[in-house]
């Protein structure tokens, strides 16, 4: 469906990306990750003509579109492109924005573009937003309705540029829910994108890009299981963090738990594991905080002393777990003898494997990592 050969696009003496080969076949689904700037986007919309590549070739369900005498309209209607910012018509309606295109560019009555739009709203969960305006909608149904709309023009390949970049986590999940429906019905999609789950659940090839260069192409197993490319295993290894600054036994509590909900959200990671991370954290703060031991605490906290607490989310091994970092005179807070503490020291031994190692200015780091569940992912 899609063949690139040694491409190139440059902005004056900037090379945005060179030398591309990418191969895409009759119902693929090919990923395209790496970090921002890598050139991911503008080799998607290199694919439909939205930006004119240097040099090279691009070689689209067997036309050559760098050609000359090649119609690019004709080509964009095989090639259906989805942006992360929606562009929808925000004077017309739900139905109207996914008809206008099949009327007129296809030639679609009226008549036949809604009944053919209906059955597409229908199929990504919006039928009974057809009336609606796009002011009216989430982001996550405007995402939809974009989808809705390219599918409408009857594309034989989908572009989608980072098209839950612009979405909290539910509404991704929406979007996310819509490309595994189509990847199942067989469309061929590239997909360039941040989101390492959805790159490793829906595709059947994965392209990583660093620098302007594809420095590993393979299955989803191959690029998160098993990257041979160094610079691919940094980008696969790398570790997402939250952290917070506890300063005396008054911080807020709730910030600190909602900050951990929302970073466990952002990483698609299940409630169950979300919520063991919070009471993790919650008991080891209550034994920091509680008792005499606790008192002391305070008292060197109040002084200008603090404990810093990391969330660390590894995405290649689905590791999750909290390091405290305490100064030497706070001591291990996990190694008080207060008999009120047992109870939490059982829960957190119970949650996660513990490790402590000393600073090199004399404190104490307390690494936690939470223990595999039934599901195989910590």
């Amino acid at each position: 469906m899609i063949e690139v050969r040694g491409l190139e696009k440059r902005y004056g003496n900037t090379i945005v990306f060179a030398d591309l080969d990418v191969v895409v076949h009759d119902g693929d689904v090919v990923s395209i990750i790496g970090s921002s700037g890598a050139g991911k986007s503008t080799l998607l919309r290199c694919l439909n003509l939205m930006e004119h590549p240097t040099s090279g070739q691009i070689i689209i369900d067997g036309e050559d579109i760098l050609s000359k005498d090649t119609d690019i309209q004709h080509i964009r209607q095989k090639v259906g492109m989805v942006f992360q910012t929606f562009n929808l018509f925000d004077h017309l309606n739900v139905l109207d924005n996914v008809t206008l295109g099949p009327m007129k560019l296809l030639g679609l009555s009226r008549k036949e573009a809604e009944a053919q739009g209906m059955k597409l709203l229908q199929l990504v969960g919006l039928a009974n937003r057809a009336a609606f305006f796009p002011d009216e909608l989430s982001g996550g149904q405007k995402q939809r309705v974009a989808i809705t709309r390219s599918l409408a023009m009857k594309p034989k390949i989908l572009l989608l540029d980072e098209p839950t970049s612009a979405l909290d986590p539910t509404m991704t999940s929406e979007v996310v829910g819509v490309i595994r429906r189509l990847a199942k019905d067989g469309m061929t999609m590239v997909i360039a994108t941040h989101e390492m789950s959805l790159a490793r659940t829906v595709s059947t090839s994965v392209i990583f890009m660093d620098q302007g260069r594809i420095c590993e192409v393979g299955s989803p197993e191959d690029i998160f299981e098993h990257p041979r490319n160094e610079c691919t295993k940094a980008f696969i290894h790398r570790t997402r963090s939250f952290n917070f600054t506890v300063s005396n036994r008054d911080f807020d509590m709730y910030r600190l738990r909602a900050g951990i909900e929302a970073f466990c959200d952002k990483h698609f990671l299940p409630a169950e594991l979300r919520d063991k991370v919070v009471l993790l954290i919650e008991e080891t703060l209550s034994i920091c905080f509680d008792g005499e031991a606790g008192e002391r605490r305070d008292m060197i906290m109040r002084a200008g002393s603090g404990m810093d607490i990391r969330i660390d989310y590894i995405e290649a091994n689905h590791d999750i777990g909290a390091v405290l970092r305490c100064n030497a005179e706070l001591g291990n807070p996990l190694e008080q003898d207060d008999d009120n503490d047992g109870i939490s020291r059982m829960i957190i031994e119970g949650l996660a494997d513990i490790t402590e190692e000393c600073c090199d200015d004399g404190g104490q780091k307390i690494t936690m990592i939470l223990k595999a569940t039934t599901n195989g992912q910590a």
